[in-house]
C-alpha cells in the first residue's frame, strides 16, 4: 500500500487517506472513500486541487471488502450483514434471539489477523435490530492471503456467532411451598412476569404444589404434557441438591440433572435439569427479585432452543458476578 498527494483530476480509482470537511464542519468525502468519477467533479467545485490518497499493490485487498468477506463466514442465524465507514460491517439481529458465541475460535482470528471481531456477550438476548457483531479492519488495505486464511478457518470451524432465533416460546411455572403452594405464587408471580416480559414471553402454564415428592411430580408432569419450552420451578425454599425434594421429584419423573450449582451470584443454588430436551431450572431465591440472576443468563439460550451443558454453566464463573 504505497499513499501520496495527488492532482484531483488524477485521484479516480484511488483510495482516500483521511476524511474531507466542507468549510463549517460537514463531511464531504470520508477516509477509505474509493474517488470516482463524481467525487473528482465534487472535490473541484470545492476548490480542491491535490488529495492525499493510497493505491493497493497486488496481494492487497480493500478494507471495506475485506470485512465484508470475513462477516459473511463469521456468522449464522437470523441476522444480516450491515456495511459501515472506515472498513466496518455490522451484524444487526433481524429478530428477537440469543447470542451465542464461539470464545476460543473469537480469540484466534483476534489475535491473528489484521481484522479484529467484537461480539455481544455468549448466552445475551438481542433484540430485532440490536447490533451484535462489529467487523472492523485495518486501515485501507489488508493483504489478501491474511482475508483467505481467516476465511478458511471459519469455513472450516466457524461460525463464531450465532443469533438463535426466539420463536414461538412458551414457559410452564411450577410454584411450591412446604405448606401452601399458592403462597409462593402470591409471592413470586409478580416477579416472574416481569422477569420473562424481557424475552417476549409470558407463564402461558401455571400450576402450585404442596413440596413433597409425589405433588411436585405430579406438577412437573402435568407441565411437560403442555410441552412449554422451558419449566421454571419457583420454590420459597433452598435445596441442598439434588437429593431435596425438587431434585428427588426431578429423578422420579425421569429427568436427568445437568447440573446443581452454578458459578453465578446471586443463583449459586441453581439446578438444571432435562426431561428428555425439555429443560426445567430451580433456582431458589431467585423468584424473589427481578434483578439479574442466574435465571436471566440461562433463559435466553434456552427459549431459543439451546441446549446447555454443564460444561458452558460452569464456564458461566467468568462474569458471574452479577450484583
Amino acid at each position: 500500500m504505497k499513499a501520496q498527494t495527488v492532482e484531483v483530476k488524477e485521484s479516480t480509482g484511488r483510495v482516500l487517506c483521511c476524511t474531507i470537511f466542507k468549510p463549517g464542519g460537514r463531511k464531504l468525502l470520508a477516509k477509505g472513500h474509493i474517488i470516482r468519477e463524481e467525487d473528482v467533479q465534487l472535490l473541484e467545485t470545492e476548490g480542491l486541487r491535490q488529495v492525499w490518497v493510497t493505491e493497493l499493490e497486488a496481494g492487497e485487498v480493500g478494507e471495506d471488502e475485506a470485512v465484508i468477506e470475513v462477516a459473511q463466514e463469521m456468522g449464522c442465524g437470523c441476522l444480516e450483514i450491515r456495511p459501515a465507514a472506515g472498513g466496518r460491517a455490522n451484524l444487526v439481529a433481524t429478530e428477537d434471539c440469543c447470542v451465542l458465541v464461539d470464545d476460543e475460535l473469537l480469540k484466534q482470528i483476534n489475535c491473528t489477523s489484521s481484522v479484529v471481531i467484537a461480539t455481544s456477550l455468549n448466552f445475551s438476548h438481542a433484540k430485532a435490530g440490536q447490533r451484535i457483531a462489529t467487523i472492523k479492519s485495518a486501515p485501507f488495505a489488508v493483504a489478501r492471503a491474511q482475508v483467505d486464511a481467516m476465511v478458511s478457518i471459519l469455513k472450516e470451524r466457524g461460525p463464531i456467532l450465532q443469533a438463535r432465533p426466539i420463536r414461538g416460546a412458551s414457559v410452564g411455572v411450577l410454584y411450591s411451598d412446604p405448606v401452601d403452594g399458592e403462597r409462593a405464587r402470591q409471592l413470586f408471580e409478580n416477579i416472574m412476569q416481569q422477569r420473562l416480559v424481557r424475552y417476549g414471553v409470558a407463564p402461558e402454564y401455571a400450576l402450585t404444589a404442596v413440596e413433597d415428592d409425589a405433588s411436585i411430580a405430579r406438577g412437573l408432569e402435568h407441565l411437560l404434557r403442555a410441552q412449554p419450552t422451558v419449566v421454571l420451578v419457583a420454590s420459597t425454599t433452598a435445596p441442598a441438591g439434588p437429593e431435596d425434594v425438587i431434585g428427588r421429584a426431578m429423578v422420579r419423573i425421569g429427568c436427568h440433572v445437568e447440573r446443581f450449582l452454578a458459578p453465578v451470584e446471586p443463583g449459586n443454588l441453581m439446578m438444571l435439569a432435562y426431561k428428555d430436551d425439555m429443560p426445567l431450572i430451580s433456582a431458589p431465591g431467585c423468584s424473589r427479585s427481578a434483578k439479574p440472576n442466574v435465571v436471566d443468563l440461562l433463559l435466553p439460550p434456552l427459549l431459543a432452543r439451546y441446549r446447555v451443558s454443564g460444561w458452558e454453566l460452569a464456564s458461566l464463573g467468568h462474569g458471574g458476578l452479577l450484583a
